[in-house]
C-alpha cells in the first residue's frame, strides 16, 4: 500500500502538473519516467539491496534522490491546492479556469527550493535544544542534573563518520552528567557501518553513556549490533536498569527493548522486568524507543520516559498523521498520568525520507528539576 500510494501521488503530479506544460512530448515522457523511478526509490532499494532502510549508494546520490522526492511530494500538495482553488473559482464564475503556465512554473520553483531546504535541514548536524523537566520527588542532589538524549541517528550512507564525529563533539561540549541514546543508531549491517559508528566511542559523560535498541537494530542483526555498541563503550540496557548515585541519593535509569523484537523471535519490551529489583521510592527514568505505550510505563512507576521513533513528524502538518500511529505522541513534552514523556524529534532520520520542514532535528540537553 505504501508503494502504491506513492505511485498514485507521482501519477497525479505527472497528469496535473507536468503534462499541461508546453514542452515536447518526449521531454515530458522522459521526466515522467524519471520522477516515477525516483519516487519509488525505497521499493527499488528493497529489490536491489534486500532492504529499503539502507541503500548502499553514494551519499550525494541519496541527497539528490531525497531532493527530487521532496519536490514531487511538495508539488503534489501545491498542485492539489491549485486545483481546488481553480475548481471553486470555476464554480463561482460558471466557466472553465485555465491555470497560467507561469503559475505552474512558480509552484515548481517553490517546490524545488523548499525541498532543497528540507534536505539541508534533515542532514545537518542538529542544533542543541535545552529542555527543563520537573520530576516528582527528585532528590536535591539531582536538582540541575543534566543529561543528553540522542536518538534516531540512523547512521548510514547519508549520515557517515564525519557527521557522527561532529555530533559527538557537539554532545561532549555540553558537559552533561549522562548521555542516553534511545534507539535506531544505525541503518545497515555491521560490516557496512563499522567505520561510521566508530566515533561513538568518543562520547563522554561522568555517569556514562547508555543505549537501548530501536526497531532498526532488529532489521540489521540486533545481537551483533548490541555487542558492537558495548565495544564502543555504550552500555546497553535490555529490559533492565542501572542505579545512578549522587551524594547518597539514588535515581534509576531503566530501558526496554523495542516493540519489534518479537517479530524476530526476541524478547519484547517488559517494563516490569526492567524495574524488577530497583530501589523503591526513587525517581525512575525509562528509555523506550517508541512512545506509544507510555501509559504502561506510567502505570509501572516511571517518572520520566524518553522516546524517539517519530522524528517529530518531519514536516509541519505531517505530525498529525504520525501521531495517529503513536497514540497521539509525536513531538515534545507530554503529561501521561503524572509521568513526563519527552518525544525527541530525532538527532537524524531515516535515509529514505530525509526531509525536515518546521520540525528541526535536535541534540537535546535535559535539565532535571524537582516538582
Amino acid at each position: 500500500m505504501f508503494h502504491l500510494a506513492k505511485a498514485l501521488l507521482c501519477l497525479y503530479v505527472v497528469l496535473r502538473f507536468l503534462l499541461p506544460l508546453p514542452w515536447p512530448r518526449w521531454a515530458k515522457g522522459t521526466i515522467a519516467v524519471v520522477l516515477m523511478v525516483v519516487f519509488q526509490h525505497s521499493l527499488i532499494s528493497r529489490i536491489v539491496f534486500g532492504t529499503m532502510f539502507s541503500p548502499e549508494v553514494p551519499r550525494m546520490t541519496m541527497i539528490v534522490v531525497n531532493w527530487m522526492a521532496g519536490t514531487i511530494l511538495l508539488l503534489s500538495i501545491f498542485q492539489l491546492v491549485l486545483d481546488l482553488v481553480s475548481l471553486a473559482t470555476a464554480a463561482l464564475r460558471r466557466r472553465r479556469i485555465r491555470i497560467p503556465v507561469g503559475l505552474r512554473y512558480g509552484i515548481g520553483a517553490l517546490a524545488m527550493s523548499l525541498a532543497a531546504f528540507a534536505v539541508n535541514q534533515a542532514i545537518r548536524v542538529p542544533p542543541v535544544k535545552e529542555v527543563e523537566i520537573r520530576i516528582h520527588n527528585l532528590p536535591a542532589q539531582f536538582d540541575g542534573y543534566r543529561l543528553i538524549q540522542l536518538t534516531d541517528l540512523h547512521i548510514s550512507r547519508l549520515f557517515q563518520a564525519p557527521w557522527v564525529e561532529e555530533t559527538v563533539a557537539k554532545a561532549n561540549a555540553q558537559n552533561a552528567d549522562l548521555i542516553v541514546i534511545t534507539g535506531d543508531l544505525i541503518d545497515g549491517d555491521l560490516q557496512a557501518r563499522n567505520l561510521d559508528v566508530a566515533p561513538l566511542a568518543k562520547l563522554r559523560a561522568p555517569d556514562g553513556v547508555f543505549t537501548i535498541p530501536g526497531n532498526h537494530e532488529y532489521y540489521f542483526g540486533h545481537d551483533d549490533w548490541m555487542r558492537q555498541y558495548e565495544t564502543l563503550g555504550l552500555r546497553t540496557i535490555s529490559n533492565g536498569h542501572v542505579v545512578l548515585s549522587r551524594g547518597g541519593a539514588q535515581m534509576v535509569l531503566a530501558g526496554v527493548n523495542d516493540l519489534n523484537a518479537t517479530r524476530f523471535g526476541l524478547e519484547g519490551p517488559d517494563v516490569g522486568k526492567a524495574l524488577s529489583g530497583a530501589p523503591a521510592d526513587v525517581p525512575v527514568i525509562l528509555l523506550n524507543h517508541q512512545p506509544r505505550d507510555a501509559k504502561l510505563s506510567a502505570d509501572a512507576g516511571a517518572d520520566l520516559q524518553l522516546s524517539g521513533h517519530t522524528h517529530g513528524g518531519m514536516i509541519w502538518g505531517f505530525d498529525r498523521l504520525i501521531a495517529r500511529f503513536n497514540n497521539g505522541f509525536v513531538s515534545g513534552l507530554y503529561d501521561v498520568d503524572q509521568m513526563s514523556l519527552y518525544v525527541n524529534n530525532g538527532t537524524a532520520l531515516w535515509i529514505g525520507f530525509a526531509l525536515r520542514l518546521g520540525v528541526p532535528s535536535e541534540l537535546t540537553v535535559i535539565t532535571l528539576r524537582p516538582n
